[in-house]
């Protein structure tokens, strides 16, 4: 299955959590098995060798440091302009933004043999091949490699070092090498990213420049999650885990929550009203989440909070109480609209 890029919520609201979830799993083939073509070759360098930021940090490069990357556009790699360049194939139509992302879009095109090349760039992904997969550099950044079976492959220009976050390429192909395509988007979408990215506007107020992980106190999160200490888990994401419980804070696009589904108001404080809902039958989880400003057309930004704790049964836990402990301090350290 692909990556859940539809927002549910077009119709009522999702479990929010799931679809977020859902963004990090490797992209992989669907429908019928395309076969293999006569991929045409591209002449995209190869990555450049030597030891360079290959293993550790920290990386100083100013271009892409996680506060210039939240603003970046992630569909500007993705154009017919942009894949054309490049000289993969037949691009028919307009790259597609993920609903529910500000930083994560796809687009699909055929190479000269008809084969279907699917492509999805995430400009900050935590979930990135392992320090043994590094190989070479692109664009001055350490290259991580991860190829699945014969049709998928994940490329990685690293941006930060422990904790881990990159730039991201995931390919699936049929063809010849899924790495093929996708390191060549990757070597493009580097470099554009150095030389005058095309960028948000960031309007006062906006969360879409907001350090996540800088959006709660130690003390909230320890009223709850008492082991748990603070790491990105993206440009817009942060995670406060230890053993158990986790919690997350997240912003994202999407329409303006409502009652239902499982969905019920809840007052956050600062005449702020959020929606809750208990996310798991057998598990103590529970997400919250709020309006925060308008965003572009229909949607607007989104704060959310999540409590996890897979030690406890729901019954012996109060895992909306605590989200909610969470989401009232949040809210008080938000940017102002």
């Amino acid at each position: 299955m692909h990556r859940v890029f539809l927002d549910a919520r077009r119709r009522r609201l999702p479990k929010l959590f799931l679809l977020v979830t859902a963004l990090a799993l490797p992209l992989t083939a669907c429908g019928p098995d395309l076969g293999r073509s006569n991929f045409g070759r591209t002449t995209v360098p190869a990555a450049a060798g030597g030891t360079g930021q290959q293993t550790d940090g920290p990386i100083t490069d100013a271009a892409v440091a996680a506060n210039v990357l939240r603003t970046i556009k992630p569909c500007q790699f993705l154009t017919k302009d942009a894949l054309g360049a490049l000289g993969l194939g037949t691009i028919e139509d307009d790259p597609r933004q993920s609903s529910i992302a500000f930083d994560t879009c796809r687009n699909e095109l055929k190479d000269p043999g008809g084969k279907t090349i699917r492509l999805e760039v995430e400009l900050g992904n935590a979930l990135l091949p392992g320090i043994d997969k590094t190989t070479g550099q692109v664009g001055g950044l350490p290259l991580r490699v991860n190829k699945s079976g014969d049709t998928d492959c994940t490329l990685a220009a690293m941006t930060a070092l422990n904790p881990d976050l990159g730039i991201t390429v995931s390919a699936t192909y049929a063809g010849d090498d899924p790495c093929r395509p996708g390191r060549a988007l990757l070597e493009a979408a580097v470099q554009k990213v150095h030389n005058s990215p095309e960028k948000y506007s960031t309007p006062p107020g906006t969360v879409l420049t907001a350090d996540p992980c800088a959006m709660a106190d130690t003390s909230a999160v320890s009223a709850v999650a008492p082991s748990a200490k603070s790491t990105p888990a993206g440009l817009h994401s942060c995670e406060w885990k230890g053993k158990d419980p986790k919690v997350t804070v997240k912003f994202l696009p999407g329409l303006p929550p409502i009652v239902g589904d499982g969905y019920s108001k809840v007052d956050i404080g600062g005449g702020v009203t959020a929606f809750q809902k208990q996310t798991s039958a057998s598990a103590s989880r529970c997400a919250v989440q709020w309006q925060h400003r308008p965003w572009e057309g229909d949607d607007v930004e989104l704060a959310q909070v999540e409590y996890e704790n897979y030690a406890a049964e729901a019954s012996s836990d109060d895992p909306c109480g605590k989200a909610v402990t969470v989401a009232k301090n949040v809210v008080t350290k938000l940017p102002k609209p």
